[in-house]
């Protein structure tokens, strides 16, 4: 595509969906700026481009509904969830369930688990898995996000998100990841067949924790702006792309042991070319998809 198509394809796709300029950041502010949010269009923002990072929790609490789309009703609506997140800490400290000493992504999980109306007798009880995936969210948000108060909100949106919008798609995911490893690399997927490898991917992590603990902060807020805005398949193409990336090393590999291990714990430096990889995969294979799994 030449310089002059480009510019014109963006051209026509800033009319289409309302943006007038042609920098990115200057477009999302003029959409902060109206009284009332438009949630279509900041979906299809934040699924064409990455979130500024000035901007960024503003735009996750009101798509993931944690402040309504008008502007003049934010500062009253916060005050209410600071009223509750003080009101949930003080009775998990009433009934001694979390101390100063308590870790505050655990303080988090037991404030949602409490509001959830799941909370234990104790909390020396094991933990249950879905437990296992909050506080690996958490633990990624509290990198992202330095406020408590908008941290533990959002994580708990974000994990009743994957629990509610995503819940019959993510189990679809391991398929879907071999269908478009296939058709990128079929030699690649092959390999993994023959090593018995592809039913022990770390699926976990890679979907459930939306690689929560996998990818540096930085680079796991790019992926993460698709999933609030509403298409967790991005997943999908981030572990395509994670595979591809490290298809030498994985290929020298012969054991699902082998493999499942360095896929869980793979080099940094690599993450932030991978993720804008596995977006150009995405909108490849699926366009630009607005509020579609």
């Amino acid at each position: 595509m030449t310089d002059d198509s480009q510019r014109n394809f963006r051209s026509v796709y800033y009319e289409k969906v309302g943006f007038r300029g042609v920098e990115e950041k200057k477009s999302l502010e003029i959409l902060l700026k109206d009284d009332r949010l438009d949630i279509e269009k900041l979906c299809t923002f934040s699924q064409r481009f990455p979130l500024p990072s000035l901007y960024r929790a503003l735009v996750w609490k009101v798509l993931l509904g944690i402040l309504p789309p008008h502007h003049e009703s934010h500062a009253r609506v916060m005050a209410y969830r600071k009223e509750q997140y003080s009101d949930v800490l003080h009775a998990l400290d009433v009934i001694r369930f979390v101390s100063d000493a308590t870790p505050q992504v655990e303080v988090f999980l037991y404030m949602h688990r409490l509001e959830s109306g799941k909370l234990p007798r104790s909390p020396s009880f094991p933990l249950e898995p879905e437990d296992e995936v909050f506080l690996a969210i958490a633990k990624a948000m509290e990198e992202m996000v330095e406020d408590s108060v908008d941290c533990y909100w959002i994580t708990r949106c974000f994990v009743n998100q994957l629990d509610s919008k995503y819940r019959d798609f993510l189990p679809q995911l391991p398929k879907a990841f071999e269908q478009y490893l296939n058709l990128e690399d079929s030699r690649l997927l092959s390999h993994l067949k023959a090593c018995s490898a592809v039913s022990r991917l770390p699926y976990d992590l890679w979907f459930k924790r939306c690689f929560a603990g996998c990818l540096p902060e930085p680079s796991l807020q790019r992926v993460w702006d698709k999933v609030v805005s509403g298409s967790c398949k991005i997943l999908v193409f981030v572990a395509v792309e994670i595979l591809l990336t490290f298809k030498i090393k994985v290929m020298a590999l012969n054991s699902a042991e082998k493999i499942t291990k360095f896929l869980e714990n793979i080099p940094q430096d690599s993450s932030d070319a991978i993720v804008s990889k596995a977006i150009d995969l995405w909108h490849k294979h699926c366009g630009t998809p607005v509020h579609s799994a």
